[in-house]
């Protein structure tokens, strides 16, 4: 209580302040405004002015920018334009009118994009980044912030340009802490916090709030909370209602997961109340309504009283209106692109003809000097056959190139099923040699009784051991048969394929390759560990097909399930277990085969691509990109299909749907 109390009173004694760093700055820019004697850098000073006064006064903020804005029009500097937008886009944004500051910023976007303003350009762009954000719209969100900081990262290093780039890690940190991608989150709010300390970054309040969830997030509390306190002392120290707002929120969320109500109450009130100070609605909407759902089981009637007070401020940033004039600006935004596209397209098609039509004239102009000259004729006869036979000779090279490489992927196969073959066939293997070395020395042990004169023979220990000679014998040959008959079983798959379709158990060959594949992997890395899951259709019969060229396919899909897998064990992600499943199905009259893992998944950007020939996923030296290639072939020969699903960071499924022919 004691220490609740000491912050309070800090909070109190500041906010009945004006920061002194804040007044420093505001008054050395007035100072600046004063003795500036060139229109434009008055407006830039105009621009840094609003975007001072952003999170402590709204609307001396909207003056300055508006000011900016009218100075930068008149002089038709556009570079400070779009930086007058920018700040006035910043600042309607925390007024709560969403759809106006996202076309604000599109505007100065335009302008910064056209007069190729790095600076600029990068700032539109986290701000509508962050619009989107609040919009929970993660992808475009994403999309706009790591645009940013791809200009960023090409800026100059400068000091505008540090402090972007804390701005930018922040937010992008603060995106992926929201996905609950902790480890990608920690990289760019630490990098981020690393420069602000070195700069003594204005923006360090709202990083350390970030800090501070992260930590609670990874159950680190006691961490969490002193981030937590230093953000919200930080943002009061610097003025900033805004941030402070946020950072007792977020105070305020981890108490209630402490199950500290009466603390959590208590930051949400303070929240409140610095977004109050500035009406800052988001800021309000948050808080307010924290409170609601805190009150609810204590005091119905505080319940009722700030779940109005946000359903009203809710309504003026996401009502029907707001929303409506958000999609036609969207709308809007996307027309232009797509107009932006269509003159690409336009421009290139107007290219292509500009070359074709130079082209054409250069081809007039030869073929003009070579009826003139019948010398130049001949030598450009003799420079085209050359050049022919040059195209030919590399149309060769490339031919033996592709069957080389196809060749490799076959051998690649057939390594993996030599390897599968060795380790399943090594089990039988030492149980002969094992019996084998008994019998040696029960065949010693019984010649030595054997040469002992006839009184001193035991003819019960010469039966017992004939016995135990004769039974090993049996084992022997069980084995041998054993390792026998998996030579034959294994290799026939792995033989060249005749081309001749037979009735094939499929559920068998399934399995075969599975162990074969699994074992073929562990023969090469000691250290592959996954689990098999199998789930078999025994209704469904034989079924014609060429069991070589199925195998080959059920290999490379389950080669590349485990390597899938494999590849996400090495993340070391917490309780990860790899698991690869294969299952049969019987559907109407077909057969469908699903190889499923839990590994990475494929991006979305190249599943389509994935069946191409030479496209592989795998680092140079682990894959030719004939694997899926040749599988889709072989599929589509025997009248089926072969299908993908797959999701970012859970995992693959191969569908592979076959024909079901009821001949045995």
């Amino acid at each position: 209580m004691k220490k609740r109390f000491i912050i309070f009173l800090f909070v109190v004694v500041v906010c009945t302040n004006v920061p002194a760093q804040i007044r420093h700055n505001i008054d050395s820019l007035k100072n600046k405004l004063q003795q500036s004697n060139a229109d434009s850098s008055r407006v830039i000073i105009l621009s840094s002015l609003s975007y001072v006064y952003r999170n402590t006064d709204l609307d001396t903020s909207i003056m300055y920018g508006e000011q900016a804005l009218q100075l930068a029009q008149k002089i038709k500097f556009p570079r400070g334009e779009s930086r007058a937008l920018h700040t006035l886009a910043s600042t309607e944004r925390i007024q709560g009118d969403i759809p106006l500051a996202m076309e604000t910023a599109l505007k100065g976007l335009q302008l910064a994009t056209a007069g190729h303003y790095p600076y600029e350009m990068a700032k539109c762009l986290n701000l509508l980044g962050i619009t989107y954000q609040e919009l929970n719209d993660d992808v475009k969100a994403m999309d706009y912030l790591q645009q940013a900081y791809k200009i960023y990262s090409a800026t100059v290093d400068k000091k505008e340009s540090i402090e972007m780039g804390i701005l930018l890690e922040s937010n992008i940190g603060g995106l992926y802490k929201q996905r609950n991608q902790l480890d990608s989150a920690a990289y760019y709010l630490q990098k981020a916090y690393k420069k602000a300390e070195a700069v003594q970054s204005e923006g360090v309040g709202s990083l350390t709030s970030h800090l501070g969830d992260l930590e609670f997030r990874l159950g680190h509390r006691q961490a969490a909370l002193d981030y937590s306190l230093e953000a919200i002392q930080l943002s009061i120290r610097d003025g900033n209602h805004r941030t402070s707002s946020y950072c007792f929120n977020t105070r305020s969320g981890f108490f209630i997961e402490m199950k500290q109500p009466d603390s959590a109450i208590y930051y949400s009130k303070k929240g409140l109340a610095e977004a109050e100070v500035i009406a800052f609605k988001e800021g309000i909407r948050i808080n307010s309504g924290r409170l609601a759902l805190l009150y609810e089981p204590i005091d119905i009637k505080q319940a009722l009283y700030y779940h109005k007070m946000e359903k009203s401020v809710n309504d003026e940033l996401y009502g029907a209106k707001k929303i409506q004039a958000l999609q036609k600006i969207i709308s809007d935004e996307q027309q232009r692109q797509r107009e932006i596209e269509a003159e690409k397209i336009a421009y290139q098609n107007r290219l292509r003809q500009y070359l074709f039509l130079a082209g054409l004239s250069i081809l007039l102009l030869v073929a003009f000097i070579l009826y003139r000259n019948n010398k130049q004729k001949q030598k450009a006869n003799n420079l085209l056959h050359q050049q022919k036979e040059e195209i030919q000779q590399t149309l060769s090279q490339l031919k033996s190139t592709q069957s080389q490489l196809i060749q490799s992927e076959k051998m690649a196969s057939l390594g993996e099923l030599t390897a599968g073959i060795a380790h399943e066939i090594q089990n039988p293997l030492n149980f002969v040699n094992n019996f084998s070395e008994v019998n040696s020395e029960l065949i010693e042990e019984l010649k030595s009784e054997k040469s002992k004169i006839k009184s001193e023979r035991d003819e019960q220990l010469e039966d017992d051991l004939l016995n135990d000679i004769a039974e090993n014998e049996k084992k022997i040959n069980h084995h041998g048969k054993r390792a026998d008959a998996i030579v034959k079983g294994m290799l026939q798959h792995s033989q060249t394929s005749s081309g001749q379709k037979e009735p094939t158990d499929i559920n068998k060959l399934a399995d075969e390759y599975l162990r074969l594949s699994y074992h073929g992997l562990l023969a090469k890395d000691k250290s592959f560990n996954a689990t098999m899951k199998t789930d078999y259709d025994e209704t469904i019969d034989n079924i014609n097909i060429i069991p070589q060229d199925i195998g080959r396919v059920l290999l490379n899909l389950y080669n590349n399930a485990f390597y899938a897998t494999n590849e996400k064990s090495k993340q070391r992600i917490e309780y990860y277990e790899p698991i690869v499943s294969v299952s049969t199905k019987k559907v109407d009259d077909k057969v469908l085969i699903s190889v499923k893992d839990n590994g990475n998944g494929i991006p979305q950007k190249i599943v389509e691509k994935i069946f191409q020939p030479f496209f592989t996923t795998k680092p140079t030296g682990q894959g030719t990109g004939l694997g899926l290639s040749l599988s889709y072939d072989i599929i589509k020969a025997h009248g089926g299909e072969i299908k993908v699903e797959t999701k970012e960071g859970e995992g693959t499924i191969f569908n592979i749907i076959l024909p079901l022919n009821q001949h045995t």
